[in-house]
Formats: structure tokens, C-alpha cells, sequence
């Protein structure tokens, strides 16, 4: 999709430089999470969580953004990004940032977070730091559980340089051999299956490095160790199958999961301490840049910090609540979806008793003669797989679509597929070129009348009982004829050949979605001419699609208030007069995941709302299968348009976008917050 804007005849020109930067638009979104961790008003194994989230998030950046820019300085693609710069200038300027970041990180936990843990009795110690009873008990546990699965590595001339890989942690070693004073270095791997943080005694818990550390002297016997330090490194991790040159999509996959461990470097973090003699021989075999390798106080890898937010300390954690449960559970889940149409907003409405409990119920029904589901993302123990098996056992006609690109769950979807393929499943992998994103399953049932009945959910999350705890999403169970019948139609499309787009309910991508997206926008520009109210709201997680973004623009500059919920990455410049005056963009951040799509079009009685799967990213609406449906009842519209309130009120904790592209924290009341009490009064009926 060109960048060039797209205007309507008599528009004013739009400035070139009205696009911010993507990349380090998501390195904000990650600001905006270690803020979190930053915030004493934020339980504190939560921000030792937030912490660990950071981390996580900056290893997938560079794994796929940044190593994806460097994949297009090795191919030639040398064109400027939508910002103006060339990969090179971009890669150089966001590591700039990316390195202030990580300091900033790093300074949180050592200044911080390491001391409130210690005031709080938590302690995240140095070898150092033990006592004798503690070596003494971690002697035995490297003797007995670490040292077996350790292998140290020597580099000479019949020993190569080790292959390092993506994300091991790694002591770099010098050792020198007293007998003829010949120094040689060494690499030990921290082997990855076992814990980031040792107990050395009851709350007090330290690096599992720097237990091998200590123990160099038992791989290296007779050697002596001259020093030793730690290295990170960060691979490119994302993949590259040609769908239309291979036959075979999963074999060809899984060669291709095969060779993400030998992509190439992106990034190298060592300890500060390190010293040039060891970063040498790691900076030549690695061939990186100056400004890709990363100086930080130990301990690197700060993603292992889960397990210590995981501490069973409540009062140091978010209170747990319970999900409402939507639909009662004495009634029949299909006689309820007969009379009404059910909105679940979770996690704060049960997933198992809801979106779960209708497969299984589904599954066991003797009526229901099909069901037909997509899958992009599921948990390890899917009680959402296993209906579906339990109904292609039962004689159900079992289609799924499964998303074997998922990336990083390609493994286990490729696990998923081959599981219901023998358990009788119909298994398909979706179309050719393009990602299967859309949340969808479709119920058929024979009523007792005879007639055959469809029953949909269609949801902006994954079929994921794990991640429903955590991610806010909504969904929507219907028997809607129409719905139906698009989502029928849908699947028609996705498991045969068809190029069907006219749908009733449903918008698709890659078909139809920014073409209906753009026209609604239109539309609430010309009933604002039309001296009609008029008004746009969009909830999404990213927003850098060109000719959306141009788009809104021209809605601004036509008079139409336009406000934007975005959780992440935001190429949008708001508050720029004669462009975006009339644009306000909002994010949030906390508890939960703000996961959830939401488009709503016009101002007073009768808004158009959609909800679904789609972000507005030219891959979302250009390269995925995608789905957004009409929501239709009243009263749910009603409630989405009091959130998107909600979100938009100065009372509310959110983070404002500027238009030089900084985000400012405006404290208020906690949304998610607020959510979870207004469910410990909501009723089933309500």
C-alpha cells in the first residue's frame, strides 16, 4: 500500500511528515509498561511482573523489528520508512533508544524494586551476598542437578567458535592453563530448562548464573579462570515460507522453525563489567555493529523475574476476583442464544462458563450436527481442542482452521493440528498468502421443529482459557440468521475455493474491511457538512494503516471529533492544527491486556458499532483474514459506548499522545479497576 495520501478531490494536501515512527512508537508503548513498574502505586510483585513483561516485550522487538529492518539492508530494500528515514539511520536511532530504555530498566529493579523486595523479606541476592549454609546447599544443587546438563565449550584450532543461540543466557570465560601460560576463552550456555532464579534458602533467591560462575573451577579442572562474564544474544526469529511455491505449508514450516535458530544476530547484551579481551572475540564472531551491542548491570535476562512476581505473597499482588458468569448455569446456553444475542467483555465475564462452556456443550448436544472453528492461539491443556476431538469422536462433522504461522506458537499449532487431524477432525491451514485471524465458531443444530439453526460466537481474542484471564476481549453469541450466514459463508471461503465478499453482518479482510472502514468514515464527514452530529471512536491495539490514518485526518479537518483508544503502536500525529486539531488519542495500561477491537461510527441514538479481530496495520486488512460483526442490541451498545467514555473522561488513569509522538501519563481512576467492581454487582439477567 503506497503512502502517497488518499484524498478526495478539492482536500488540502497533507504533509509529508504527518506519519510518526513506528518502531519507536512501540518502544513508547514499552516505556509505558515500565512506567508501570515504576509506579509505587501498582502492587509490587505486579511491578516485578511489569518488569518481566518489559524485558519480554524489548527480546520480541529485536527479534522481529529490528531484525526485520536488518533483513532489508541485506536484500537492498533500502527505501526510507513512512518516517523519512533510510533502515540504516533507523536502526542506528533506535538503538539509541531501545538503550536508554533498557538502563532505565535496569536502574528500576536494582534502585527500586530489589530494595521494597528486601524491605518486604523477597531478596534477589549475589553469590556474593550468601551465607555459608547457603553455598553449602547450592554446592549440592550444582553437583547433583546443574553441572550434569552443563557443557563447556572451548575455542581453539579444533574447537570452532560455539554456535550461540537466540536468547541463551551465556558465561563467557578465560582460562588459562598454568602449565604453559596459554589463555584460552570458553562459552558455558545457561541451560534454559532450568530456573532463572535459584532459593538458596526461604525467600531469598539468586542468579542460576552466577551459581555456574561459581563453580567454573569444577569444568575447568587444573585451569585456572581468569575471568568470566555474561552475554545475551538476540537472533532473528521471524520466519519466511513462500506459500505459493510449497506444496506442503506444514513441512515446509516446520524446516523453516528448524533454521530460526541459526538466523541472524540482532543484538548483544553483555554486564558492564565486561572487559574488552572477552568482548572482543564475541563482537568478531558475531559481526555486529558498535550500536548493537548492550552494556547493562547484572543480571542480564530480567524475563526469568515472573517466578518472583508468581510468590504466593497476596498482599504484595492485584486481588483476585471472580469473572461474572453472563449465562446461567442452569439454563440451556442454546434456548438463551434463541431469545437474545450475549456480549462477554472478559476477562471480567467467565470464559469457561461462556465461549468454553458453548463448544463443550456443543461438543455433548446430540442435535448439533457441525461445528467449525478457527484457532490462532491456544493454551498448552486446550479444553477448547479437546471438545472438538470429543465431538469428531461423537460423529460431528469437526472443521477446523487451525493458524500453523502463528508466530512463536508455531510449534504447538502445528502439535494442535496433527492431534485433531487423528482424532477425525477436518484440519485446514487457511488461505494461501494470507494469516487466518478471525475469531470465529459456528454451531450447527437441528432443532426440535426440524429446522436447522446456526449458533456464532465471533470474538476479538483467542480460544485461549489461559490468556482470557488476562487479556480484556469481547465477543458476541448469537443465532442471528444473518450472522449466520456470513460466518458460513466465511468459512465456505476459508476451507474451499471461493472469493466470495458480500457479506450482511461481517466485514472481511482482506476484501472488504478498509474499504468499509474508509467509507464509514466518509460518511460521518459528510453528515458533519450536512450539519448532522457526527463522530468516530475506534478502540484497537496498533494503529499505522496510511490510508486510514489520511483518512481520519480528513475527518479532523472537516470537524468531526475523532478519538482513538490505542493501546500500542500509533504512527498518528494528533493535535496538529489544520491536520489533527480534532483527534485525541488515549491509551491503557494495567491489570489486564487491552486487547479488544472496537469501531463506532455517529453520535446520538443509534451509533454503528463493530467489534472483532482485526488492528488497523496494513497486514491486519491486507495480508490476514480478518472479521469485524455489527453489533446490533441496544443495550450492548449502549455499554460500549459508555466505556469508550469512560476511556475518554480526564478522570480516568490514561496516557495521552502528543504530537511530537511522547506519551504523558494522566493519573485518575483505574478503568479495569472500576470493571471488575461493577461485575461483583452484576447480575445474570442484567
Amino acid at each position: 500500500m503506497s503512502a502517497e495520501p488518499f484524498q478526495q478531490a478539492g482536500d488540502l494536501p497533507l504533509p509529508q511528515e504527518r506519519f510518526l515512527n513506528r518502531e519507536e512508537s512501540w518502544l513508547q508503548f514499552n516505556q509505558r509498561v515500565l512506567e508501570l513498574a515504576e509506579d509505587a502505586s501498582v502492587p509490587l510483585l505486579e511491578r516485578v511482573r511489569f518488569l518481566a513483561i518489559f524485558a519480554s516485550n524489548l527480546d520480541e522487538f529485536f527479534r522481529v523489528r529490528v531484525a526485520g529492518l536488518k533483513r532489508r539492508m541485506a536484500t537492498g530494500l533500502l527505501l526510507r520508512t513512512k518516517s523519512g528515514l533510510k533502515p540504516s539511520e533507523e536502526l542506528v536511532r533506535i538503538a539509541t533508544v531501545a538503550d536508554d530504555l533498557a538502563r532505565r530498566h535496569a536502574a528500576v529493579f536494582h534502585d527500586k524494586i530489589r530494595p521494597q523486595l528486601r524491605d518486604e523479606g523477597i531478596e534477589v541476592v549475589r553469590w556474593e551476598d550468601l551465607g555459608r549454609e547457603e553455598r553449602t546447599e547450592l554446592r549440592k544443587l550444582f553437583r547433583e542437578r546443574i553441572r550434569p546438563v552443563l557443557t563447556p565449550l572451548a575455542v581453539d584450532p579444533a574447537h570452532p567458535f560455539p554456535y550461540i543461540s537466540g536468547l541463551s543466557l551465556n558465561l563467557a570465560v578465560l582460562v588459562r592453563n598454568p602449565a604453559t601460560d596459554h589463555t584460552v576463552f570458553a562459552r558455558v550456555k545457561v541451560p534454559s530448562q532450568l530456573p532463572r532464579f535459584v532459593a538458596a534458602s526461604q525467600n531469598r533467591f539468586v542468579p542460576m548464573e552466577d551459581v555456574i560462575a561459581a563453580h567454573l573451577g569444577q569444568l575447568f579442572k587444573g585451569m585456572e579462570i581468569v575471568q568470566h562474564h555474561v552475554f545475551r544474544v538476540t537472533r532473528n526469529e521471524d520466519l519466511d515460507v513462500d506459500e505459493d511455491v510449497t506444496e506442503n505449508l506444514m513441512q515446509a514450516l516446520e524446516k523453516e522453525l528448524l533454521k530460526r535458530r541459526f538466523g541472524p544476530p540482532v543484538r548483544l547484551e553483555v554486564e558492564d563489567t565486561i572487559t574488552p579481551e572477552v568482548l572482543a572475540p564475541l563482537v568478531e564472531e558475531l559481526e555486529l555493529a558498535p550500536h548493537e551491542i548492550y552494556r547493562l548491570p547484572g543480571p542480564l535476562d530480567l524475563t526469568g523475574l515472573h517466578a518472583i512476581a508468581d510468590l504466593d505473597r497476596g498482599e504484595l499482588s492485584y486481588r483476585p476476583f471472580v469473572p461474572a458468569e453472563v449465562i446461567n448455569a442452569e439454563d440451556d446456553i442454546f434456548s438463551v442464544l434463541r431469545e437474545r444475542d450475549v456480549l462477554l467483555h472478559h476477562p471480567y465475564d467467565s470464559f469457561s462458563t461462556s465461549v468454553q462452556r458453548f463448544i463443550e456443550d456443543a461438543a455433548a448436544d446430540p442435535r448439533v450436527l457441525a461445528i467449525k472453528q478457527t484457532l490462532y492461539r491456544t493454551s498448552g491443556d486446550s479444553p477448547i481442542v479437546n471438545a472438538l476431538i470429543d465431538a469428531a469422536e461423537a460423529g460431528k462433522q469437526v472443521v477446523v482452521v487451525v493458524e500453523i504461522k502463528a508466530r512463536f506458537d508455531e510449534h504447538a499449532n502445528i502439535s494442535w493440528a496433527r492431534k485433531l487431524e487423528r482424532a477425525g477432525c477436518h484440519v485446514v491451514y487457511g488461505v494461501v498468502g494470507l494469516k487466518t485471524h478471525c475469531k470465529l465458531a459456528l454451531v450447527v443444530r437441528q432443532e426440535p421443529s426440524g429446522e436447522l439453526r446456526r449458533y456464532c460466537h465471533i470474538g476479538t481474542g483467542n480460544y485461549n482459557p489461559k490468556t482470557a484471564r488476562q487479556y480484556e476481549d469481547f465477543g458476541l453469541l448469537t443465532s442471528d440468521p444473518l450472522v449466520g450466514e456470513d460466518v458460513t459463508d466465511l468459512f465456505i471461503h476459508l476451507t474451499g475455493y471461493s472469493q466470495h465478499s458480500a457479506y450482511r453482518r461481517l466485514l472481511v479482510a482482506p476484501h472488504s474491511m478498509r474499504s468499509g472502514l474508509l467509507a464509514r468514515i466518509e460518511r460521518e464527514i459528510a453528515h458533519h457538512e450536512a450539519g448532522r452530529p457526527a463522530r468516530i471512536r475506534i478502540k484497537t491495539n496498533s494503529l499505522v494503516d496510511e490510508p486510514v490514518i489520511d483518512a481520519l485526518y480528513r475527518a479532523s479537518r472537516a470537524g468531526v471529533p475523532v478519538d482513538l483508544w490505542v493501546r500500542g503502536v500509533c504512527t498518528l500525529r494528533p493535535g496538529i492544527p489544520d491536520l489533527s486539531e480534532n483527534i485525541r488519542v488515549r491509551s491503557v495500561l494495567g491489570r489486564f491486556l487491552e486487547h479488544s477491537r472496537v469501531y463506532e461510527f455517529g453520535l446520538g441514538r443509534r451509533p454503528e458499532i463493530w467489534i472483532g479481530s482485526a488492528d488497523l496495520m496494513r497486514r491486519n486488512l491486507d495480508r490476514r483474514v480478518e472479521s469485524l460483526v455489527k453489533v446490533t442490541s441496544q443495550q450492548h451498545k449502549t455499554y460500549l459506548v459508555d466505556l469508550m467514555d469512560l476511556v475518554m473522561a480526564e478522570s480516568t488513569n490514561t496516557w495521552w499522545l502528543n504530537s511530537d509522538g511522547s506519551w504523558t501519563h494522566h493519573p485518575g481512576e483505574d478503568l479495569q479497576s472500576r470493571l471488575i467492581s461493577a461485575r461483583r454487582w452484576r447480575t445474570v439477567d442484567d
